[in-house]
């Protein structure tokens, strides 16, 4: 029986989560170990420097997942290192906004599935381009089909090994979506800002704000496919060797 294994980085009660995990458990058996807490744009992060938990939860379903006090990547090693067994596919998220261009450096959703690559398995992340500010409850269900396409695609092709698949899909009706394509990573345009502010004590204290970040929605990337009505599956690799800068460097130091 195939084994699904599904983490995020908003917390084991997301409604993504349960999304997703709905629109997968008619490919297999699906375990849950996701954080129990938010770690969004955490990044791929691997605890090493105190004990890590796991405890049993409820989710509205009253059906049951595991819960753990480390990163979205590290639940994904604990699941695979012995909490779980004989995995055959890890899928994250899914989360509220998108992961393009280069928020997948930044992304807990993206790393988890990176984790899952370093052992291994496949990895498929799966995120929603949700409009900023998004007022009442979000509609997942598109994005979790696309998720469970793609899921079955996987495990019953073949797929390159040693790849993550980077899903985002836009916040449309499904019937609205125009499809689905392979694309590149595209690029992200931030408008981060360093706010200081001084605290009862007046001592200064920042944060990093700004206005939502927007993307060049060139044809063939990951966000000029969303912003045209597609959902959009990357392929990303681990290997993050500038290959065509070997030469010119070598050059640089032997002169």
């Amino acid at each position: 029986m195939t084994h699904i294994l599904v983490t995020n980085d908003d917390g084991v009660t997301a409604p993504g989560l349960f999304a997703l995990v709905d629109a997968l458990r008619g490919l297999g058996d699906v375990s849950i170990l996701a954080p129990d807490r938010n770690w969004s744009a955490s990044g791929h992060v691997k605890t090493l420097h105190r004990p890590l938990r796991v405890r049993e939860v409820q989710l509205q379903d009253g059906s049951t997942a595991l819960a753990s006090d480390g990163a979205p990547s590290d639940c994904v090693a604990l699941a695979v290192m012995g909490i779980l067994s004989d995995i055959d596919l890890v899928v994250s998220g899914i989360n509220p906004h998108a992961n393009i261009g280069h928020d997948v450096t930044y992304s807990g959703t993206v790393t988890a599935a990176m984790e899952a690559v370093i052992w291994g398995l496949p990895g498929l992340a799966v995120s929603l381009d949700s409009p900023d500010n998004h007022l009442g409850v979000l509609d997942y269900e598109p994005a979790a089909e696309y998720a469970r396409q793609v899921a079955e695609m996987i495990l019953n092709k073949n797929f390159p090994e040693e790849v993550v698949l980077n899903l985002n899909v836009p916040y449309l009706p499904l019937e609205e979506i125009n499809g689905m394509q392979v694309t590149r990573q595209g690029l992200r345009v931030y408008h981060d800002e360093l706010l200081k502010r001084d605290d009862p004590r007046g001592v200064p204290y920042y944060w990093l704000g700004g206005d939502p970040p927007g993307g060049i929605p060139d044809q063939g990337t990951d966000y000029g496919a969303i912003k045209s009505g597609y959902a959009s599956l990357t392929p990303l690799k681990l290997d993050l060797t500038a290959e065509d800068s070997i030469d010119p460097i070598a050059k640089i130091i032997a002169e």
